[in-house]
């Protein structure tokens, strides 16, 4: 009997300890402090841990454990929840605190999705004076790129969306998530991942675009055979761009003082005619002196500078502009300024491409009480004298699969509710392969998710560069098109900004109504209401004679002008391709009408086909018609 109750007791012992969950465990870095999981799907948790060590989960009532595999992993799946927190996610003795359940959204794309709330966007104080929302969460995947698929992220963590923090978040995606919470009273989380400058291919798997007869599948091929060697040449070249960066932002005080002095001996410096013309490289260095009789009231206007610049005024700093901020008009310090001779200094990066521009034609000069006292002329500058030369840094992170590997592929078991997308801008001159790869590229994140297909909302690119009436070869407007026939993928939405760009600048600062257009998308596409949420769009036409009669859908109250008595951004081709400006007006509140020229058997109209095309037909809401175009006869 003795016996027995011994053994009893070790098997009581021995089945104790083997549930014990005390071993260390490393979690993926995506699950930290603050973090949002995604409601109402099943919760994937997973990171590395001792080989045939337990690993046990809990999330409020839930509760899951796994074994750590041979190769150090695990995963533990837990079971689906509805919205609330803040909760604390327990594996092993390791605690996550401040964990809410909500919407999680990917936000990617390049610069115009990455554009941050503090630069300068319409609408962004407000925002900053309502001081943001606690149950609204980002975390921003650094830019990092990789040859070689990746398990995990090189760095990141959420932030709570405070008024400290919300400068730093994505402008578009800001607008999209305080939408989202407010109107399903959840709370938001944004997975930041996109990078300016980018091309789609370089977000989509390299043996999907290996296997794709394009301008890139040669360069996907030889990097999927050499990963190793482009590791390499990656790691080198972040190393280049570490010196880079390190130079750029870190000019050296003493000497900075010393060339901005008005004493400075400039001699071998060469000269430039700004702004006509721009042999500016590297850290460029620009003095231009000028006279004042009088040292009040003095402003610097000179809005176009590209991209950070450091301003100086007779040796004293008195600006620092940085990368995607404005160049404001600077008020002059009465102090510094000297009456009769003073020089203004400027240090210019440009860490895009190495060539830094100061100036556009009647943008350059000082305001003295409204007397402008011109800039432009003659400006001694230095390209290398001052400072050495920047070393170049190649754009390997563009290439195709780079940043797929590491910045997509660790993200794609941690469950989302769908993606936003801002992009096209760097494929525009390449608009006949965008429908294949930007739908290869949705297709390819929907299966590595293994969560069906999620929904995917993307904005048209909006208007930009020159404004034209006719201009049928425009690369922005056929990059449109194939945007727009990517909605042939089931669960997309389209948002169009064809109304909100800027002629001058390729990042409008009008980021408000992209996130809430593209929040209209997301409830029709992410949560099944049926509801208006694009602007009109063309059905059909109908021949009658010399006229056409083109009809519209998803117009609400009816098809409307925008502003201004005459409709726009009508064009009409010949059967040899030549355009002109179409004879169009209002039939009704469903048609617009279009007059032929006599003898015109056949051809083609088109609907906001430029660049940056004149437009101001909308629905009753307000929202653009979408471009579009078909042949007739």
């Amino acid at each position: 009997m003795k016996k027995l109750l011994y053994s009893i007791a070790f098997l009581a012992i021995f089945s104790c300890d083997s549930d014990k969950f005390d071993s260390e465990v490393q979690l993926a870095r995506l699950f930290s402090d603050g973090m949002v999981i995604q409601r109402d799907i099943s919760i994937s948790v997973w990171g590395k841990g001792i080989p045939g060590e337990k690993v046990r989960v809990s999330l409020a009532d839930l509760v899951g454990s796994a074994s750590v595999d041979v190769d150090s992993t695990w995963i533990v799946e837990l079971p689906k929840s509805e919205a609330g927190g803040p909760y604390i996610l327990q594996v092993n003795e390791e605690e996550v605190n401040d964990v809410y359940i909500g919407d999680v959204w990917l936000a990617g794309g390049q610069s115009n999705m990455e554009w941050k709330l503090k630069a300068s966007v319409v609408g962004a104080e407000q925002e900053f004076e309502e001081g943001g929302n606690p149950e609204i969460r980002f975390f921003k995947v650094p830019n990092t790129y990789s040859a070689i698929p990746q398990t995990e992220l090189k760095g990141g963590e959420w932030k709570v969306a405070t008024k400290e923090n919300l400068p730093e978040f994505s402008a578009v995606a800001c607008f999209f998530a305080k939408r989202n919470h407010a109107e399903k009273n959840v709370p938001v989380g944004i997975i930041e991942s996109n990078w300016g400058g980018s091309p789609a291919e370089g977000w989509t798997d390299l043996e999907i675009l290996a296997a794709q007869t394009h301008s890139y599948q040669e360069e996907a091929q030889e990097i999927l055979a050499n990963r190793e060697k482009w590791e390499k040449e990656n790691l080198t070249n972040e190393k280049r761009r570490e010196i880079r960066d390190l130079q750029a932002r870190n000019p050296d005080s003493l000497v900075a003082v010393q060339v901005a002095s008005l004493d400075y001996n400039d001699s071998k410096w060469r000269k430039i005619a700004l702004p006509t013309a721009n042999p500016l490289q590297h850290i460029a260095w620009a003095r231009k002196k000028f006279s004042l009789k009088d040292t009040g009231n003095v402003s610097l206007h000179l809005p176009a500078i590209d991209q950070m610049a450091y301003v100086y005024l007779n040796g004293r700093q008195v600006f620092y502009k940085d990368w995607g901020k404005p160049m404001e008009d600077i008020i002059l310090p009465e102090s510094i300024l000297l009456k009769g001779t003073n020089v203004l200094t400027l240090r210019v990066v440009n860490t895009w491409n190495n060539q830094p521009v100061i100036g556009s034609p009647g943008e350059m000069y000082l305001d003295q009480n409204g007397t402008k006292i011109s800039l432009e002329g003659t400006w001694s500058y230095s390209n290398n004298i001052v400072e050495p030369e920047l070393p170049i840094v190649e754009f390997y992170a563009f290439k195709p699969g780079m940043m797929y590997n590491a910045m997509i592929l660790p993200l794609a078991k941690y469950p989302i509710k769908g993606a936003i997308w801002y992009q096209g801008e760097s494929n525009a001159g390449r608009h006949e392969e965008y429908k294949e790869v930007f739908s290869n590229m949705i297709t390819n994140w929907r299966n590595i998710w293994q969560i069906g297909d999620f929904p995917f909302l993307f904005v048209q690119l909006a208007n930009f560069m020159e404004p034209k009436d006719v201009q049928p070869d425009s690369d922005w407007a056929f990059l449109r098109e194939a945007q727009k026939n990517t909605l042939e993928l089931p669960n997309t939405g389209m948002a169009v900004i064809i109304d909100i760009g800027e002629e001058k600048d390729i990042h409008p600062r009008n980021k408000k109504d992209v996130g809430e257009r593209l929040w209209l998308q997301a409830r029709n596409v992410a949560y099944g209401e049926n509801i208006l949420a694009s602007g009109p769009q063309f059905e059909s036409f109908e021949r009658e004679g010399t006229s056409l009669k083109i009809k519209f859908k998803s117009l609400g109250d009816g098809i409307q002008l925008k502003e201004g008595e005459e409709l726009l951004g009508f064009i009409i081709g010949d059967s040899k391709g030549d355009f002109s400006k179409a004879n169009v007006e209002l039939l009704d509140k469903t048609t617009v009408l279009v007059t032929l020229p006599e003898n015109f058997a056949n051809g083609e109209i088109r609907y906001a086909w430029a660049d940056n095309p004149n437009v101001n037909l909308v629905n009753s809401i307000g929202l653009p018609t979408e471009p579009f175009r078909f042949n007739f006869e």
